[in-house]
């Protein structure tokens, strides 16, 4: 019981801050087909299943590409705040590490900052030091996003 309330006490926090959840499928064709260049792009992972990444960063660089090749240099940055996050962990390396493979090079080779929930991971007595280096470790994934927000960044969520 205490672990689906802390969930749903997080996505109340996420509303309060005023952050969409969910996204249409079509927004990265949107964006493609614009005249307009994005200032950059920050997608945001949100899951309840650890194993989600798996998926969610193979899609994630699919979107990364296309954009640049539309947009070059475009800035991107990536948000994981929820259950998710924990794939990323230096324990979890073997167990996800063709995940841990492609952030390593999304931020070496792409330049696109991981950033993960310090807050989230504390509820689950994760420490910050539980990430490898090449993943930043914000204070909150809502707030890290909002940060991107401000510098006019277009928010993607990747359900």
């Amino acid at each position: 019981m205490k672990q689906k309330l802390t969930h749903i006490t997080y996505f109340i926090a996420m509303l309060l801050l005023g952050l969409p959840m969910f996204v249409h499928g079509d927004e990265i064709q949107d964006i493609l087909k614009s005249n307009e260049r994005p200032v950059g792009i920050v997608f945001e992972i949100v899951s309840d299943n650890a194993d989600e990444l798996r998926e969610a960063i193979p899609e994630v660089k699919t979107h990364i590409n296309a954009l640049r090749k539309r947009f070059p240099g475009l800035d991107v940055a990536v948000v994981s705040h929820g259950q998710e996050q924990f794939a990323l962990t230096k324990d979890n390396n073997k167990k996800y590490n063709k995940v841990h493979r492609e952030i390593k090079s999304l931020v070496k080779d792409a330049g696109v900052p991981v950033h993960v929930c310090e807050t989230y991971a504390s509820w689950y007595n994760i420490e910050a030091g539980a990430f490898p280096d090449y993943v930043d470790v914000s204070p909150t994934g809502p707030a890290q996003i909002n940060d991107y927000l401000a510098l006019d960044y277009t928010l993607v969520t990747i359900e």
